[in-house]
């Protein structure tokens, strides 16, 4: 019987993609033995207003620029591809529909999951695949683990948390300080950090 391959997936605007990201998407490869990690980045969320966030050719640049150093990261553009608001289900029918012999992991911060049930058919979605969830510092671990548990238990699905020290950045945090004049290195690579004030985002 052959081996069934894993993919782990890391959704989101990437607006702009930083180095927590990358640490969520390699440690979740290793500690899951995912053979790849798909970057999907969003086109028209759902739960954001779209006209505050990049154009899809500057995200799709600077996730791109983050990734291309590891062989074990890849970049779609199924998402940003569609001209209507994009669902995480609607992502996970498409892509199971693609790769028959695939295991999916979506792998996601414990903030997002805490609002997992504002997600368009979230108890379904929950039974199509793995998730990963990456407790970050700050969130109530005990409400984590006893959602973990309920949602388990009621959607038939395999819920993760994954075991890493993550560092704790956001793009908001990124957003404002770049507004300021204030330095962004080391919060996100070096090439995209280039790239943000070559274009002069987020000014």
């Amino acid at each position: 019987m052959l081996k069934r391959s894993r993919i782990g997936i890391m959704g989101g605007t990437f607006d702009p993609i930083h180095n927590g990201h990358l640490l969520m998407a390699e440690y979740s490869r290793i500690q899951f033995n995912l053979d790849k990690v798909l970057f999907i980045p969003t086109g028209i969320p759902p739960h954001k207003e779209h006209n505050k966030i990049l154009p899809n050719r500057y995200r799709y640049d600077m996730v791109l620029l983050a990734i291309n150093s590891n062989e074990n990261f890849f970049l779609s553009t199924m998402e940003m591809d569609r001209e209507k608001t994009t669902y995480t289900i609607d992502t996970i029918n498409i892509l199971k529909s693609m790769y028959k012999d695939v295991d999916f992991y979506f792998i996601m911060g414990s903030d997002s999951f805490l609002q997992i049930h504002k997600w368009k058919n979230y108890k379904e979605l929950l039974g199509m695949c793995n998730f990963i969830v990456a407790k970050r510092p700050g969130y109530n671990n005990s409400n984590i683990n006893s959602l973990i548990e309920n949602l388990s238990s009621t959607c038939n699905s395999s819920i993760f948390t994954l075991d890493a020290s993550l560092l704790e950045i956001s793009s908001s945090e990124i957003r404002s300080r770049i507004s300021k004049n204030l330095p962004i290195s080391y919060l996100v690579p070096e090439s995209v950090e280039k790239y943000i004030y070559k274009n002069k985002l987020y000014r």
